[in-house]
């Protein structure tokens, strides 16, 4: 005698492996490496670092 699948279980767990699967794909065509990362959060810090360095210091509004 066979075994009793439960169709709606076989359903899931495939459907749940294919979503899987295009994840998998997806990271790897949109993530970013961790270099790419570093190398970028280091870009913003020196823009933000240079544009609060040429700030213009208001301290006396009247003068």
């Amino acid at each position: 005698m066979s075994n009793v699948v439960n169709l709606a279980r076989f359903r899931k767990k495939k459907k749940r492996a294919e979503d899987e699967a295009a994840a998998a794909e997806n990271r790897a065509k949109h993530g970013r490496s961790k270099t790419e990362k570093t190398r970028r959060r280091a870009e913003e810090e020196l823009k933000d670092k240079t544009l609060d360095s040429a700030k213009r210091d208001d301290a006396d509004p009247d003068a």
